[in-house]
């Protein structure tokens, strides 16, 4: 098949569901803004994609996704290491022309990947699939009991921790650095680009990426600045 088998095949498949992936970064980021200004707003959305099938399907599909998006990513780097060969220097120097970001995208990935890991922990397993397993309340490390469907109240707890908040900075950075090449990267692949789009594309795509760094970082730190003043002052 040649979406597996061909580099076009493999560059599509990623750059679609990269695609699709960065659809749902604006959809979450524009649910955690909306809890900036209102928990009650923020918790009906969390009761709206709580254990409900829909929302379960969407999630399944959504994993899938990001599975194929990872896999795709593999197969390509192993296809472009074999293509180098074995010399040091094509391994170790970056041509002209190739940005450091684009030769590491990959490794940036692996850095994205593995915080989603922590915020899967964090929100997912505590909200959702408690949820699904039919749990009513879940227990935090301080004793603290949370109905699943609290979105808010689990915002509020982990951006209350300075580890948790440097965490989420250090990862919104890496999907920064993801997004700058990844936006118009996927562009050109799909074949919606040429020579006079291509600097526009690149300049669309760095601008989305900064807006979804900024967006995710003044939440995070929103929240982090109302747990120092007890929610008071902000």
């Amino acid at each position: 098949m040649w979406l597996i088998r061909s580099s076009v095949g493999r560059k599509l498949v990623m750059s679609v569901s990269g695609v699709v992936l960065l659809l749902f970064l604006l959809f979450h980021l524009s649910m955690n803004v909306a809890a900036v200004f209102s928990a009650d707003a923020y918790n009906t959305i969390c009761a709206l994609l709580g254990a409900n099938w829909y929302a379960v399907a969407a999630t399944a599909v959504l994993a899938g996704i990001i599975a194929i998006h990872f896999i795709y990513a593999a197969m390509i780097t192993l296809q472009n290491r074999k293509a180098r060969g074995n010399s040091h220097y094509a391994v170790s120097s970056r041509p002209r022309g190739v940005s450091w970001v684009s030769q590491n995208m990959f490794v940036i990935g692996i850095v994205v990947l593995g915080f989603m890991v922590l915020h899967l922990s964090q929100f997912w397993y505590k909200m959702m699939f408690a949820e699904l397993m039919g749990h009513h309340e879940v227990a935090l490390c301080d004793g603290t009991t949370l109905h699943p469907q609290d979105g808010a109240a689990f915002i509020r707890y982990y951006f209350s921790h300075l580890w948790v908040v440097a965490a989420y900075l250090v990862w919104y950075a890496a999907l920064w650095l993801h997004l700058t090449h990844g936006v118009w990267s996927a562009i050109q692949t799909v074949g919606w680009s040429n020579r006079i789009w291509l600097k526009r594309w690149k300049v669309i795509g760095n601008v989305v990426a900064t807006l979804i760094f900024l967006g995710f970082a003044f939440v995070t730190l929103f929240f982090y600045a109302k747990s120092l003043c007890g929610g008071s002052c902000c």
